[in-house]
C-alpha cells in the first residue's frame, strides 16, 4: 500500500510555521483532503492486489432474439436438479455437481479480462484513481499560495518576521511597560476623584481614611518587591532593532499589491468550481457501479455468445463512492464559506483599533493590501500574534527600544570619558550622530554643556535637572523636544543655547521661554522677514539676553531683535554673502556694546551704526566695502575701541581716521591698502594693529608714535624696507614681517626689550643682526625665519636666547 507520506511535499506543511496562515476551514479542509486521498489509495490498492471480474456463460437466450439480462436467471421456472449432474453415494444422500461447461481456465482468464474492459462501466474501473487526482488537485489548490513564485517569497519571509516578533524579550516588554504605565495613570486618577469627591462632601473622615489608605498602599508597594521588566542585554536589543527594520521594508514592499489576496480567492473559487463539477458528474454515474453485469463475447472463441460476470469491488467501491461524494459536499460547503468570507468583510483593510485601546501605543498605524490580508488570516489561528506584531509598527515602541540599546551602548563611564573643554572653558559633552539621547547622560552631574549634533528625536526628560552644572546647551540639527519638568530647569539655569537647524519650523518654542538665557546662538535658513509668527516667536521673554548670534541669510534686521533691544549688548549677524539691506532696527539698540555684520553685502558703513553712542566694538568683516569715508561719523561713538574691516575691497584709509581717539584695535587686513595716512599713527591708544595682506610697499614714519602698540602683523604685503621709528615702539610683542620684500633688519630691534614673537620668513634677508638678542623677552623658538638665517647667528646669540 502506498504510504500517505509521499503525498505530504504537495501540501504546504512542509513548512510548519506557515500554520498561522490557515484559518479553521482550511485546517478542515485539509484533512478532508488527506481522508479523501486515502479512500482512493485504498480503491487503487484494492484495484491492484484482487481479481476483478468472474464470469460464467449464459445459457438462456431470449427466446425474441436478443439476450436474457443475468439478474432474471433466479427467476427461470427450470429446475437446477434438471441441469444438474448428480451421484447417489448412498440410497438417501444424493451428491449433486454443477453444469460442466467444457471451458478450460485459460477461456476463463480471456472472458474475465474480455469483459471487465468492455462490460464494467468506466466511473466502475477508474472511480479510485479519479479520486486520487481530483483529492491531490485540492490539496495542490489549497497550498498553490505556498509555493508560487511571487507569493511564497512573501509568505515565507512574514511567517518569519511574524515568529521573531511573537517570541522577541522586547515585545514583552513593550507592552509590560505600557500596561505599567497605564495602571500607573489609572491609580492615579482614582485617587484624585476620590479625594475631590471627599472633599465635596466635606467629611474629614474619609478623607483622611483615603489618605491614610493610600500611603499604606504606597508603603506596602515600596516594601513587596517589585516585578521588574525584563532587561535586554545588547544582542537582544540589536535583534529586536533589526526585526524593526525588517517590519518597515516588510510593509513597505507588500503593502503596495494586493497579489496574495488575489491568488487565495483565485484557488479558493477555482476548489469551489472544482466541487460543483464532481458532485455532480459524481452523483450521475455512481448507480453505473453495478454488481452482475452482461458480456457478450464471439461464440467462436468459446462456444457461448453471453457471459454473466459478476463485478467483485462493485458494492465496495458504490459505498466508497457515497461516502467520497459526503467528503466532497463537506469540503465544497467550507470553500464556499470561505469566499463569503473573503468578500464580506475588508480584508483589504487591517485597523489595530483594539490592539491600541488594549496595548495603550496609540501610534499603531492601520495597514491595507496584502499586509492586512496575512494579518486577518493570523487572527483566525490566534490574535495574540498580530497584537505582539503591532509593536514593532510602532514608531514609540521603537524609541524605546532605541532608547535602550542607547543605554546599554553608552554608560556613564563611556560618556565621561568624552568630557573636554570648549571653546568657552566649560566642560562639554559632545554626541554625535546618534539615533537618539541616551539616558546616561544625565548621570554625569559635572557636565556644563551638552552638545548634540545631528541626533534626531531628541527628548530631554525632567532628569536633566541631575545636571546642576548646566549652562550651555548646543543642538545642531538635532530638534528636541522638552518634557515639563525639564522645561522648568531649564529655564532657570540655562544661560547658552546655540541651535543650529535647516528651516524655521525647526526652531524649538521652548526656547522662547528660556528667562535667564543670556546667549542665543542661531545657525540656520530663516525666513528673510523673521517674523512673528506661528513658526518663530518674540523674544520678549528672555529678559536676560546679553549676546544674539545670527548665521542666517536676512535682508533686515529681524523685528524680533527689537523685543530685546533694552539689554542686548552684543549682535552678530553672519549673513553668507546675502546682502542686508535694512537696517533701522539698530538704531533702536542703543545700549548695544558689540556689532558684528558679517558677510552682509555691505558696500558702506550703515548710518544706523553712528546712533549707537554706546558702541565698543564693530566688526564688518567679509563684505563688500572699498571705501570708508563716513568712518568720520564714528566718532559720534565715543566709546569704540575695537574696528574691524578685515576681507573687503578697501584701497584706502581716509585721514580723518584720526578722529577715532579711543581705538585699540583695528584690523585692516586681507583688503587692498596701498599707503597708509601719517594720520593713523594718531590714533595713539592702538594696540593691536593688523595690516597683513595687502598691497602696502612702504610706512609712514609716523608710525613711531604708537607707544601703546603691542600688536602689529604687515606680512604678506610689498614691503622692502622698514622706517626706523618702527623700532621705537618699544611695547611691541608680536610683529609679523613674513611674505615680504625686506632685505635687510635693522640692529634697533634690539630696542624692543618686550618682543615676544618675531616672523620674517618669505623675505629677502641675507643675514641677522646680532642685537636681536638684545630682546630680552624673545626665544629662539620664536623666531620665524628660514634655517639658512638662523644657522648665520654666532653660537653665542643662539645660547642667550636659547636658554631663555
Amino acid at each position: 500500500m502506498i504510504p500517505v507520506n509521499e503525498f505530504r511535499s504537495i501540501t504546504s506543511e512542509q513548512n510548519p510555521q506557515f500554520r498561522v496562515l490557515k484559518p479553521w476551514w482550511d485546517v478542515l479542509s485539509e484533512y478532508l483532503g488527506i481522508t479523501m486521498l486515502m479512500i482512493g489509495v485504498f480503491g487503487c490498492t484494492l484495484q491492484l492486489t484482487q481479481d476483478k471480474i468472474s464470469c460464467l456463460p449464459n445459457r438462456f437466450p431470449d427466446l425474441s432474439g436478443g439476450e436474457r439480462d443475468c439478474s432474471h436467471l433466479r427467476q427461470e421456472n427450470q429446475s437446477l436438479w434438471e441441469f444438474s449432474i448428480t451421484k447417489h453415494l448412498s440410497p438417501d444422500v444424493v451428491e449433486v455437481f454443477g453444469r460442466k461447461n467444457g471451458l478450460d481456465i485459460h477461456q476463463y482468464e480471456f472472458v474475465n479480462h474480455f469483459c471487465y474492459e468492455r462490460a464494467v462501466h468506466w466511473y466502475g474501473k477508474y472511480f479510485p484513481y479519479l479520486v486520487v487526482i481530483h483529492s491531490m488537485i485540492f490539496m495542490v489548490a489549497s497550498s498553490f499560495w505556498f509555493k508560487f513564485p511571487g507569493t511564497s517569497s512573501k509568505i515565507e519571509l512574514f511567517v518569519t518576521i511574524l515568529g521573531k516578533c511573537f517570541d522577541s524579550p522586547w515585545t514583552t516588554r513593550a507592552i509590560s511597560e505600557v500596561y505599567e504605565e497605564r495602571r500607573e495613570e489609572r491609580m492615579v486618577v482614582w485617587r484624585k476623584n476620590t479625594m475631590t469627591k471627599s472633599a465635596a462632601d466635606n467629611n474629614d473622615d474619609m478623607v483622611s481614611l483615603i489618605r491614610s489608605s493610600i500611603k499604606s498602599g504606597s508603603e506596602q508597594k515600596s516594601a513587596e518587591p517589585q516585578p521588574t521588566a525584563s532587561l535586554l542585554d545588547k544582542k537582544e536589543g540589536e535583534q529586536a532593532k533589526a526585526l524593526f527594520e525588517k517590519v518597515r521594508k516588510f510593509r513597505t514592499h507588500v503593502e503596495a499589491a494586493d497579489l496574495l489576496y488575489f491568488m487565495y480567492v483565485l484557488q479558493t473559487a477555482l476548489k469551489v468550481f472544482k466541487f460543483a463539477l464532481i458532485t455532480v458528474y459524481s452523483v450521475a454515474l455512481v448507480p453505473n457501479i453495478q454488481i452482475v453485469v452482461m458480456c457478450s463475447v464471439p461464440p467462436d472463441l468459446t462456444g457461448f455468445s453471453v457471459f454473466c460476470c459478476n463485478y467483485n469491488k462493485a458494492h465496495l467501491f458504490s459505498k466508497l463512492a457515497y461516502c467520497y461524494i459526503c467528503f466532497v459536499g463537506v469540503y465544497g460547503l467550507l470553500c464556499v464559506y470561505s469566499l463569503y468570507w473573503l468578500f464580506h468583510r475588508p480584508l483589504k483593510e487591517y485597523s489595530f483599533e483594539a490592539v491600541r485601546l488594549e496595548t495603550g501605543i496609540n501610534d499603531i498605524p492601520d495597514v491595507k493590501n496584502d499586509f492586512a490580508f496575512l494579518l486577518h488570516l493570523s487572527d483566525q489561528y490566534d490574535a495574540l500574534y498580530s497584537k505582539r506584531f503591532a509593536v514593532f509598527l510602532s514608531e514609540v515602541s521603537e524609541c524605546r527600544l532605541r532608547q535602550l540599546n542607547l543605554n546599554l551602548e553608552w554608560t556613564a563611564d563611556k560618556l565621561r570619558a568624552r568630557l573636554s573643554r570648549n571653546a568657552s572653558e566649560r566642560l562639554e559633552l559632545a554626541l554625535f550622530l546618534l539615533p537618539g539621547l541616551p539616558d546616561t547622560v544625565f548621570e554625569i552631574s559635572e557636565v556644563q554643556s551638552l552638545k548634540l549634533e545631528l541626533i534626531s528625536n531628541v527628548t530631554i526628560p525632567g532628569t536633566v535637572s541631575q545636571l546642576p552644572a548646566l549652562q550651555e546647551m548646543v543642538l545642531i540639527h538635532s530638534p528636541a523636544k522638552l518634557q515639563l519638568e525639564a522645561l522648568s530647569h531649564l529655564r532657570e539655569n540655562l544661560k547658552v543655547l546655540r541651535l543650529g537647524f535647516e528651516g524655521p519650523e525647526q526652531v524649538p518654542l521652548w526656547m522662547y521661554s528660556l528667562q535667564s538665557l543670556e546667549e542665543l546662538h542661531l545657525s540656520g535658513a530663516l525666513s528673510s522677514e523673521f517674523s512673528r509668527g506661528p513658526a518663530l516667536d518674540s523674544l520678549r521673554e528672555l529678559k536676560n539676553l546679553r549676546l544674539l548670534t545670527l548665521r542666517c541669510k536676512l535682508t533686515k534686521i529681524p523685528p524680533s531683535v527689537v523685543d530685546v533691544c533694552g539689554q542686548l549688548l552684543r549682535l552678530c549677524v553672519h549673513n553668507e554673502g546675502t546682502r542686508l539691506q535694512v537696517y533701522n532696527s539698530l538704531k533702536k539698540l542703543v545700549n548695544l556694546s558689540a556689532l558684528e555684520l558679517t558677510g552682509c553685502g555691505l558696500e558702506r558703513i550703515p548710518s544706523a551704526v553712528f546712533s549707537l553712542s554706546l558702541l565698543q566694538e564693530l566688526d564688518l568683516r567679509e563684505n563688500r566695502l572699498t571705501t570708508v569715508e563716513e568712518i568720520l561719523s564714528l566718532q559720534h561713538c565715543r566709546r569704540l575701541t575695537v574696528l574691524k574691516l578685515w576681507h573687503n575691497h578697501i584701497s584706502y584709509i581716509p585721514e580723518h581716521i584720526s578722529k577715532l581717539r579711543a581705538l585699540e584695535t583695528l584690523d585692516l587686513s586681507w583688503n587692498k591698502i596701498r599707503s597708509l595716512p601719517p594720520r593713523l599713527c594718531y590714533c595713539t591708544k592702538l594696540r593691536h594693529l593688523d595690516l597683513s595682506h595687502n598691497q602696502l610697499a612702504s610706512l609712514p614714519s609716523e608710525i613711531g608714535i604708537l607707544q601703546s602698540l603691542q600688536f602689529l602683523s604687515l606680512a604678506f604685503n610689498s614691503l622692502e624696507s622698514l622706517p626706523e621709528e618702527l623700532f621705537s615702539c618699544k611695547r611691541l610683542k608680536v610683529l609679523a614681517l613674513g611674505n615680504n620684500s625686506i632685505s635687510s633688519l635693522s640692529p634697533r630691534v634690539g630696542n624692543l626689550a618686550q618682543l615676544l614673537r618675531l616672523e620674517l620668513k618669505g623675505n629677502r634677508l641675507e643675514s641677522l643682526p646680532v642685537e636681536i638678542a638684545d630682546c630680552v623677552s624673545l626665544k629662539l623658538t620664536a623666531v620665524i625665519v628660514e634655517d639658512s638665517l638662523m644657522d648665520l647667528l654666532p653660537p653665542d646669540v643662539k645660547d642667550r636666547m636659547k636658554h631663555r
